[in-house]
């Protein structure tokens, strides 16, 4: 068993700042991604940012230079520091992660329960 726990949502004003984590625990042999992706209401699951075992990066456009992922791998945790935020931003935001469970075996992804993000103008 894979849990992923999210915290860190909330309600903020545009301009503000939040910080998403998100720890993984349970059978982890090894984490390959981590990433956070949000869904606004009547929207689909979009990926925001995702960073992988080996640090390399990616992030959505909506949020290059406001948003930075980041990873601490003895922790098995994931965070989202998020700056600016806007409106548009308002959604619920889910964690996942690309994990292998045992020496050799597959790799599954596992998601979060999903944390509420508010961003009021």
């Amino acid at each position: 068993q894979v849990q992923l726990v999210e915290s860190g949502g909330g309600l903020v004003q545009a301009g503000g700042s939040l910080r998403l984590d998100c720890a993984a625990s349970g059978s982890i042999f090894s984490i390959n991604a981590m990433g956070w992706y949000h869904q606004a209401p009547g929207k689909q699951r979009e990926l925001v940012a995702r960073i992988t075992t080996g640090s390399s990066t990616n992030y959505a456009d909506s949020v290059k230079g406001r948003f930075t992922i980041s990873v601490d791998n003895a922790k098995n945790t994931v965070y989202l520091q998020m700056h600016n935020l806007q409106p548009d931003d308002t959604a619920v935001y889910y964690c996942h992660a690309l994990i292998v469970t045992r020496r050799g075996g597959p790799t599954y992804g596992y998601w979060g329960q999903g944390t509420q993000v508010t961003v009021s103008s």
